[in-house]
């Protein structure tokens, strides 16, 4: 049998490399450039995320120690806007700190302010703008968007939202809390069945919870009311 022949052409590899030196020879200068602007950018790029942004987060942090304080207090104008004897707020923490974890934070607390203040639309726009890559503050940030989306009345809204918060970090705390919500959700549309769905979902994976063993008069009512 006669051999295949292989067309491919053969790559004189000694050829090539010398192409390759006179090119970076005959474009020292422009190469040159290049790779300074790259080793700029690169440099740049780690000052301000470990110099500059670094130092604003100190600065944000000492500013919400305070702001933080009056929100735990329920002082809610106080938490926003800062008590007029040397501490800020919310508001300006996010205005000035907004590149920091902290300013970041700030914009959860703001949309719970909100939430806790009726203006719902507000609410919604800071909590949404909320970087919620934290595990223990993204579930309640979630329900929160799903409580005013509630208020409003855009209940199918918020009961995507109450289950997203409960599969979000599912724990004994958030998850039962959020399956709640949606289940008293379902109601308000007289979907009782899926209400008793909801319920006899937290009875079982949540037992040992407060919601969890308060279920049984929950589903009771569901049924009484859709005649189940």
């Amino acid at each position: 049998m006669a051999k295949e022949i292989n067309d491919e052409p053969i790559v004189d590899v000694e050829q090539a490399f010398g192409k390759t030196e006179l090119y970076i020879e005959q474009n020292k200068k422009s190469l040159g450039i290049v790779f300074g602007v790259i080793v700029a950018l690169v440099g740049g790029y780690f000052a301000y995320k470990y110099w500059y942004v670094a130092g604003e987060e100190v600065k944000a942090r000492a500013e919400m120690f305070m702001a933080e304080d009056y929100f735990g207090k329920d002082s809610v104008d106080f938490a926003m806007n800062g008590d007029g004897k040397g501490s800020i707020g919310f508001i300006e923490i996010v205005e000035n700190y907004g590149i920091t974890p902290s300013g970041n934070l700030a914009e959860y607390y703001l949309g719970m302010c909100y939430l806790k203040k009726g203006q719902y639309e507000e609410a919604i726009a800071h909590l949404e703008e909320f970087n919620g890559k934290d595990q223990i503050v993204a579930p309640l940030a979630t329900a929160g968007i799903g409580d005013a989306h509630m208020e409003l009345g855009k209940v199918d809204e918020a009961i995507t939202l109450y289950l997203k918060a409960a599969e979000q970090n599912n724990n004994l705390f958030d998850s039962p809390i959020c399956l709640k919500k949606a289940g008293l959700a379902y109601e308000e549309k007289q979907n009782y069945a899926d209400a008793i769905k909801i319920y006899e979902r937290i009875k079982n994976e949540y037992a040992e919870t407060t919601e969890g063993r308060e279920m049984d008069k929950f589903i009771a009512r569901a049924k009484v009311l859709g005649n189940l």
